[in-house]
């Protein structure tokens, strides 16, 4: 019975991630600076979800939840926008920045927290569970 309550919990933790990821992304849709003003694009995070979880506390948790294989960054979300004003723009004007579209980062989060609202609701009912069959023994 525990180890439902692992695996839940294991989502939760994985749906956070996504959630923050997609946050990060709609944060730095229009970033193509560090901190420093040295040109360096906010690159687009994306989540690896892997089967199991390592850290469970049991062997069922263990081997049926899930975990965040890898917070990738994609090198590849790069889109030429025209900027001539931009110090860090081409000949022809055209600065590569984030390819984040706002509209499917948000479908992401809504995705993520559908997900996790859906754990929170398996992990309430096993704890209700186990508390009925307590009841039962006792």
């Amino acid at each position: 019975m525990f180890g439902s309550l692992d695996i839940s919990t294991s989502g939760m933790v994985a749906q956070r991630i996504r959630l923050t990821a997609a946050s990060a992304n709609i944060a730095g849709a229009n970033v193509v600076e560090d901190q420093y003003g040295n040109y360096a694009p906010f690159l687009r995070r994306e989540v690896m979800l892997a089967s199991g979880d390592p850290s469970a506390t049991s062997r069922d948790g263990q081997s049926l939840g899930v975990h965040v294989r890898e917070v990738y960054q994609n090198p590849d979300a790069l889109r030429a926008r025209y900027m001539p004003s931009s110090p860090h723009a081409d000949e022809n004007g055209y600065v590569m920045g984030p390819d984040i579209s706002s509209v499917a980062e948000q479908v992401d989060a809504m995705e993520a927290s559908r997900a996790y609202e859906a754990n929170v609701a398996a992990a309430e009912v096993s704890k209700a569970m186990l508390a009925q069959a307590l009841r039962l023994i006792a």
